[in-house]
């Protein structure tokens, strides 16, 4: 009897014992849940934070290109009442018809190369600052579609190149899908339209332009999603602001570049000729 009595005592220690220890388990899980929902909420908040940051500098700069853009246009051009162009001016001569419009072609390109050779040693402000000179730049290159298209098609471009790469990049954003094949072969199909387009260059066939154009549009509306995709998995929570700073930069001018892209080529199939 004595023995029952102890090996029942015995059994209810033991069954507290487990029960206490599945407690305690229990407890820990729910807070490694916690802190993993935790560190997922702080997750979130700094990936839209970073990408917030992206989309501004991205915007900003294509506003100020737009700006610059127009305001060399019209110092480049001489207009009647109609707002039909009738000559250019100095400016207009030194931009479009001199030697100095390769300069204004190339230094865009220029700059692309210098801060992706250099963004490293770069100050974040620094890459701020570089990437508003291109901006600028840009807006000098670009004034020259106002002489070749009316304001109002350049307008209905813009919008509703606004309107794809808004959508393309939400995709890109959201999507679960892994598009690193699909980068692949969208920037081995970007090389084929340089190509094409530097020996369309002296062909000037018509059909060949409109096949690089309609090629040119499926590649950026593409790389415009892989894009977004790759710019948000360069994020690190870890990093410091410094290198986010940077890393928002290079984000900013990758999808710029995509937009730019995008929205000349749609300007050369929908864009109303003067």
């Amino acid at each position: 009897m004595i023995i029952l009595t102890l090996l029942r005592h015995l059994e209810i220690i033991v069954k507290d014992y487990y029960i206490l220890i599945m407690i305690f388990n229990k407890q820990d899980l729910l807070n490694k849940v916690k802190e993993v929902q935790q560190s997922t909420v702080v997750m979130d908040e700094g990936l839209r934070a970073y990408m917030l940051k992206v989309y501004n500098y991205m915007a900003s700069g294509i506003l100020l290109t737009g700006l610059v853009s127009l305001i060399f246009f019209k110092l480049s051009v001489v207009t009647d009442a109609n707002g039909s162009i009738v000559s250019l001016t100095n400016i207009g001569n030194t931009i479009f018809l001199s030697g100095f419009k390769w300069i204004v072609m190339l230094a865009p390109l220029g700059v692309v190369f210098y801060m992706s050779a250099k963004i490293n040693k770069m100050s974040a402000a620094t890459a701020q600052s570089t990437f508003w000179v291109f901006a600028s730049l840009m807006g000098i290159s670009l004034s020259s579609i106002f002489l070749t298209y009316t304001g109002a098609s350049i307008t209905r471009v813009f919008f509703i190149t606004s309107i794809t790469f808004g959508a393309m990049s939400l995709y890109g954003y959201t999507t679960k899908r892994d598009l690193t094949k699909l980068g692949s072969f969208l920037m081995m199909g970007l090389i084929g339209i340089i190509v094409a387009s530097v020996v369309n260059m002296f062909m000037k066939s018509t059909i060949m332009d409109f096949v690089i154009s309609i090629l040119g549009v499926l590649i950026f509306v593409g790389l415009t999603a892989y894009d977004t995709q790759k710019i948000k998995n360069m994020y690190a929570a870890s990093d410091t602001g410094e290198l986010m700073g940077k890393k928002a930069v290079m984000g900013a001018l990758t999808l710029y570049l995509d937009f730019i892209n995008l929205f000349i080529m749609l300007l050369r199939l929908f864009g109303q000729r003067r």
